[in-house]
């Protein structure tokens, strides 16, 4: 199969409504999208990831609208962060309607939903006038595709389109609340901090994602303990002693070497994500940069942890699960 990367819209649609798979750039990570109402074009999106049945997906919509054709409704504290977030990077764990297929909420009674940002992913959306299922356009548990050269590399021969909106300006994952239910949880740390949700809602509780991976039934997508790594091992450090003695270290750093207690080690690879200690161009910038680092030849990869707030927290979450052996 030939891939396609163009910015045909029409194309697009068109393959969707026919039950295609179609990759697409959004403001965080380019996605996988199809038809969340047909199950065999769903059952695509599965085997074309190799993603286990047991991890839903998030469902894209064009408006609140659509939204209110899926799900039984919002409530007050959702209803407050769909207006201060939507679009954008904040995705909403919803009581569903029946119209929404198993597969894609994975058997349960709640779907992931958000309206996306991205002026490719809304234009999609409107063409086809259908909520898209999206997943990252990755093979799962890979690192995730923040430009169309990304989802071409791994994807490329399985798919017939992709939409090139250039490279994802927030650069990681959707921030995920779960708001089936009376009090709000974060399930996922993403491309809105957690200060953000709680200045517009109040205190939100923060999901174990252990207590969901044992059973294999995580409540959104994310939350399965090891995702987002790259082919080279990955080790998260906080000084020099916890650096490996052996072997061709890479670097992974929020500020230059010369201000980390890292000051002194030898790296044959560096990426340095905010020189300026800016944590939302480092999230934008992460995985490209864990990229790089997976394609220097090295045998480690050296992260150093970021500071645990704003999107700092996201990033450490991604470290994490990178990082599971």
């Amino acid at each position: 199969m030939k891939c396609v990367i163009s910015q045909d819209i029409k194309a697009g649609a068109k393959l969707i409504r026919d039950g295609e798979l179609v990759a697409f750039a959004t403001e965080t990570v380019y996605g996988l999208g199809a038809n969340a109402l047909n199950p065999e074009a769903v059952a695509q999106i599965f085997e074309v990831k190799q993603r286990p049945y047991f991890d839903p997906l998030i469902v894209h919509v064009s408006n609140v609208a659509q939204l209110e054709d899926i799900t039984l409704g919002l409530s007050e504290r959702a209803r407050k962060l769909v207006d201060r977030f939507w679009p954008g990077p904040l995705t909403l764990v919803l009581p569903k309607k029946k119209r929404i297929p198993d597969l894609v909420t994975a058997g349960l009674e709640s779907v992931a939903v958000r309206i996306p940002a991205h002026p490719i992913a809304r234009e999609l959306l409107e063409a086809t006038n259908l909520p898209i299922a999206a997943p990252s356009a990755n093979k799962f548990g890979n690192l995730s595709p923040t430009q169309a050269k990304h989802v071409e590399e791994q994807l490329g021969s399985e798919i017939k389109l992709i939409l090139d909106g250039g490279p994802c300006s927030v650069g990681v994952e959707s921030t995920v609340i779960h708001c089936a239910s009376e009090s709000p949880i974060l399930l996922r740390p993403g491309g809105i901090s957690l200060e953000e949700i709680e200045s517009c809602i109040g205190e939100v509780q923060i999901a174990r994602i252990e207590d969901h991976a044992e059973t294999n039934s995580p409540l959104s997508p994310g939350m399965l303990p090891k995702h987002y790594a790259p082919k080279t091992r990955l080790f998260i450090v906080n000084n020099s002693d916890e650096i490996p003695k052996t072997g061709r270290n890479g670097l992974l750093s929020l500020y230059p070497i010369e201000e980390t207690c890292l000051r002194g080690c030898q790296f044959s690879a560096k990426e340095i994500l905010s020189p300026a200690g800016d944590l939302k161009l480092a999230a934008c910038k992460f995985f490209t940069a864990l990229r790089n680092l997976d394609k220097a030849g090295i045998d480690n990869i050296i992260a150093l942890r970021m500071p645990e707030k704003g999107l700092g927290r996201t990033i450490n979450n991604r470290l994490e699960r990178a990082a599971v052996s």
